[in-house]
C-alpha cells in the first residue's frame, strides 16, 4: 500500500494539512503510524477515510459524520449504522412535516379567501376559542409555546388576537390534529412569520423541498462512499457484522 504525506491527502480536497491532522485526532481518520522522527505516515486507507468523511459531512453534518467514522474505527459497525438510521429517520420526519405544512398552508389560503367569519380586527380569547372549537387553556398553552403572540389590553390585561394570530392558530390547530408537538409547530409558525404571509411561505416551502431532496441525494452518495470504505477497512481488520 502506498505511503502518503498529509499534504497528499490535503491537496485532493483543497484543504489544509492541519485539517487532515485534526480529522485524524478527532477519530474521523484511523490513527496514522509515525516515522522515527515523528512524521505521520498515511496510506490509501486514510485517503479513503477522508473521502468518506467529507462525503458524509454533506449528508449528515460534521458532528454526525464524525460519530459514524469514530464508531467504525472503534469496530462498532452496528453503532455506525444506528447513527445513519437516525439521520434517515429525521429526514423522513422532515418530509412528513413539509407535507403537513403544505396542506395546512393550502387550507389557510383557501379559507382566507372564502371565510368571512371573525372579520373584526381583533378577537378575544373566547371568540378565538369558539371559532377553533378549542379550550381557552389550549390557546394559553399555544401562547406559552410561542405559537401565538396576542397583545394585552393595558387597562384590563385581557388578550387580543390579531388576524395574524388567527392564521397561526388555524395552522397550529391543523398540525396538532396531525400529532405534531408544540415546539415543532412553533418553529413552523416562525417560518411563516419570517416569510411574511402564507403566499410567501409557499415559495419558502419549495426551497425547503429542494434542500430535502439535495440532502437525500447526499445521503445516497454517503452510503456509497461508506460501503466502499467498509470494504477497504475490512482488508485491514474485519468489522463485526460486516458481510464476508
Amino acid at each position: 500500500m502506498r505511503t502518503l504525506r498529509p499534504s497528499d491527502l490535503a491537496r485532493e480536497h483543497a484543504i489544509s494539512t492541519q485539517a487532515v491532522r485534526n480529522y485524524e485526532q478527532d477519530g474521523a481518520l484511523p490513527p496514522a503510524e509515525r516515522t522515527p522522527t515523528g512524521y505521520r505516515i498515511y496510506t490509501d486507507l486514510h485517503a479513503s477515510a477522508l473521502r468518506t468523511y467529507l462525503t458524509l459531512i454533506t449528508a449528515y453534518g460534521h458532528a454526525t459524520a464524525g460519530q459514524i467514522m469514530r464508531a467504525l474505527h472503534a469496530d462498532d459497525l452496528d453503532k455506525a449504522l444506528t447513527i445513519i438510521d437516525r439521520g434517515h429517520s429525521q429526514l423522513l420526519r422532515d418530509r412528513e412535516t413539509l407535507i403537513a405544512v403544505r396542506r395546512a398552508v393550502d387550507h389557510l389560503i383557501t379559507e382566507s379567501s372564502s371565510d368571512t367569519t371573525l372579520s373584526a380586527d381583533t378577537r378575544t380569547v373566547g371568540e378565538l376559542a369558539h371559532h377553533l372549537r378549542v379550550t381557552r387553556a389550549t390557546l394559553r398553552a399555544w401562547e406559552a409555546a410561542g405559537i401565538l403572540t396576542p397583545t394585552r389590553d393595558p387597562a384590563t390585561g385581557y388578550r387580543h388576537y390579531s388576524s395574524t394570530d388567527l392564521r397561526d392558530a388555524e395552522l397550529a390547530h391543523i398540525l396538532r390534529r396531525g400529532h405534531y408537538r408544540l415546539a415543532h409547530i412553533a418553529t413552523v409558525v416562525e417560518q411563516i412569520r419570517a416569510a411574511g404571509s402564507t403566499e410567501a411561505l409557499a415559495s419558502a416551502l419549495d426551497n425547503w423541498q429542494a434542500k430535502l431532496t439535495a440532502q437525500g441525494v447526499c445521503m445516497l452518495d454517503g452510503a456509497a462512499a461508506l460501503s466502499r470504505y467498509i470494504v477497504d477497512l475490512r482488508t485491514h481488520r474485519p468489522l463485526p457484522g460486516a458481510p464476508a
